[in-house]
């Protein structure tokens, strides 16, 4: 394939990044959220791209909001949820937590699936994977049948301690999979926790019908292209699988562009990143050590997403939030948007509400008259007409009403970034931040000097970076398993005993029972690989241990080499994390393994080189305004100013200095 094209779909403008010749041409549309395929289809038309897609010339990789957008939309397809005889309910009773300790009166929360699509059923398992009600053919006939009644569009299969033996799961797959799309936790999450595999299993059934016909509609749509979508974890999957592993796609975007931060980290040697990803809609904030770091304690609304993905916080604060008063008189910004249509009031497309980008405009930090992508032109006066009402009720001028609105806004955003730092026992001052998203370069300088950061990194093409670093994903997959076993040198050695909670006599020690068990989760993903045509010569493995001291019901996630070696580990890491540590025993509860397969190594064109303090274009409001295409590698400015570009406009606080490195990359420190 000689062109690259990467595509993310976000909540406001879907972008586009195309690699030809080690160059990058980009371009954004305005999404079309009710069928986000026919702003893909306008952007390849509008690039001209067409012919070079249907010649073959093209790798398409694709950041897909689909799942994300039904599920917090509740807009899954009809779903049949089968499960043991007696554990109907389990769905709906959850852990009973509360989000709330002491709120007397909480939020109902929906029940997941309707209890006549509940189903009961025999093929018991007991803890230590032993068959103790068996299913049997009878209750297959019944099952089916009731099935037939319901007519669902998707099947869940959820039995107990299926990670230990799917092989009841996987008789009533062949049983009911010509009727509905299938999906059994022994293949979406085969560990612990009936609870979290089955909220899983639900949400990959619930959502997979849709992503399977929107990503057929647009592989279709694109032949003989390959598609590939980017998955939570920050890998790719080929488009023909996506629709296996639905909820693996729920940050499908935001992983893109932590992908490409990975990238730019490699590049410009910086270990230790935080980003900050602000849209339209919704601001991402994440944190690297070497590389990004995956949860399998994510959540999506009032449900655990109990699957690998990328640990990334997600607030209701873009350039798109609405400001408003709430009744108790205070200035509110977010988490309502205003979306891609009509979008801010300042895109002249009818909005009446102010946002986060008209108070922008207001205050002088976006350049009145500014052409987006789609022709907009960016209205100074229609975004004054925005703000008067909220000032007028504050008792405030416009500008000081603009001010609030970025000040309270900036706060949310602080917030996020002290959760994924501070919280986690890491100091912000010992991290570079990278900021991108199409309104992220206007408050970096400001968030940066509040966490005490030094060093920022305004990427080219902060605008797109997501879409950017969908060509910078590697094909991959995350597979897991549980163990339950505790941990020390004497289980390590052979001996006949039990491994894990399985029960089973071994005359291998549990080194070798868990050495197997890794193989055999590399072997998975590999075949996966395999069956999209990748070089298994190039396969690249790495291995994983979720730990906890025995008692706990949380863990922590590690890289795995030996017993000995992660057991010292885990006391130093829940020291950070937790700021203690004890004597107690280790257990090893999951395993994972990350299966990648390499793709040819971006080339990307430098810069000429120079040694120059840069000259401002224009002044605007007493504003150094900068065209960020003239930049050479070493040019140098200073705030206060404005950088301006296609698809971002960064605003560079007085004090801050700027340096551009020979990727394009701005650098500024203070």
């Amino acid at each position: 394939m000689s062109l690259l094209l990467g595509v993310d779909t976000g909540g406001t403008f879907t972008d586009f990044v195309l690699l030809r010749d080690g160059k990058l041409k980009i371009h954004k549309v305005l999404s079309t959220p009710e069928d986000p395929s026919k702003a893909i289809l306008k952007g390849i038309k509008e690039m001209n791209l067409f012919p070079a897609i249907h010649a073959g010339e093209v790798q398409f990789i694709h950041g897909s909001t689909v799942a994300t957008n039904a599920a917090l939309e509740n807009k899954g397809v009809r779903t049949a949820y089968i499960t043991n005889t007696g554990f109907t309910d389990t769905l709906r009773i959850g852990r009973q937590a509360r989000s709330e300790l002491y709120q007397l009166m909480p939020e109902h929360r929906p029940n997941p699936i309707p209890a006549d699509l509940c189903i009961g059923t025999g093929g018991r398992l007991n803890a230590q994977g032993e068959l103790i009600e068996p299913l049997t053919d009878a209750q297959l006939s019944k099952l089916r049948k009731q099935l037939q009644n319901l007519n669902p569009e998707a099947i869940a299969i959820n039995l107990l301690f299926s990670y230990l033996d799917d092989g009841e799961e996987k008789r009533i797959e062949d049983a009911v999979k010509d009727l509905a799309f299938v999906s059994r936790s022994s293949y979406v999450l085969p560990e612990s926790g009936e609870y979290e595999r089955g909220i899983a299993t639900w949400l990959n059934a619930w959502l997979g019908p849709l992503v399977q016909d929107y990503l057929h509609k647009l592989q279709k749509s694109v032949m003989p292209a390959p598609l590939a979508v980017m998955q939570s974890s920050g890998e790719t999957i080929a488009a023909s699988q996506a629709g296996t592993r639905a909820v693996n796609l729920l940050l499908s975007g935001p992983a893109g562009g932590l992908s490409a931060t990975s990238y730019i980290g490699s590049l410009t040697k910086k270990r230790n990143i935080i980003t900050f990803d602000m849209g339209g809609t919704s601001t991402d904030v994440s944190l690297f050590v070497d590389q990004p770091i995956l949860t399998s304690s994510g959540s999506l609304g009032p449900y655990p997403v109990a699957i690998p993905m990328i640990d990334i916080h997600t607030i209701g604060a873009g350039g798109g939030s609405i400001a408003s008063i709430d009744i108790g008189g205070s200035l509110n910004v977010g988490p309502a948007s205003a979306g891609a249509n009509p979008g801010p009031a300042c895109y002249g497309l009818g909005a009446q509400n102010a946002t986060v980008t008209d108070a922008n405009l207001v205050l002088g930090r976006l350049p009145a008259g500014l052409e987006l992508s789609g022709g907009i032109k960016l209205n100074l006066e229609q975004a004054k007409i925005s703000i008067q009402p909220l000032a007028t009720q504050l008792g405030l001028s416009v500008i000081d009403t603009a001010s609030g609105i970025i000040e309270l806004a900036e706060q949310h955003m602080v917030r996020a970034l002290q959760v994924i730092s501070i919280e986690r026992g890491f100091d912000p001052k010992d991290f570079t931040l990278m900021c991108f998203g199409g309104a992220g370069g206007l408050h970096v300088c400001s968030l940066a000097e509040q966490l005490g950061v030094s060093h920022v990194i305004l990427p080219l093409h902060g605008g797109v970076l997501s879409a950017f670093g969908m060509l910078t994903a590697k094909p991959g997959r995350q597979m897991a398993k549980t163990i339950n076993a505790l941990l020390s040198s004497e289980t390590m050695l052979p001996t006949k005993q039990t491994f894990g909670n399985v029960g089973l006599a071994s005359d291998n020690s549990l080194g070798d029972e868990i050495a197997e068990a890794f193989d055999q989760l590399t072997l998975s993903g590999q075949s996966e690989l395999l069956a999209e045509g990748h070089d298994p010569a190039a396969f690249r493995v790495q291995k994983y241990a979720a730990l906890r001291y025995q008692g706990q019901s949380y863990t922590l996630s590690l890289p795995w080499q030996n017993s000995d070696q992660v057991i010292r580990e885990f006391h130093a890491a829940h020291q950070k994390r937790y700021g203690h540590n004890f004597d107690l025993p280790v257990e090893l509860v999951n395993i994972r393994v990350q299966v990648e397969a390499q793709r040819k190594k971006l080339s990307l064109a430098s810069l000429s080189e120079t040694n120059r303090p840069l000259t401002p274009d224009r002044q605007l409001n007493n504003l150094a305004v900068y065209d960020r295409t003239r930049f050479l590698s070493g040019d140098r400015l200073s705030g206060a100013a404005l950088i301006t570009e296609q698809v971002a406009t960064s605003y560079i606080a007085a004090g801050w200095q700027c340096k551009v490195d020979q990727w394009g990359h701005l650098h500024l420190s203070v």
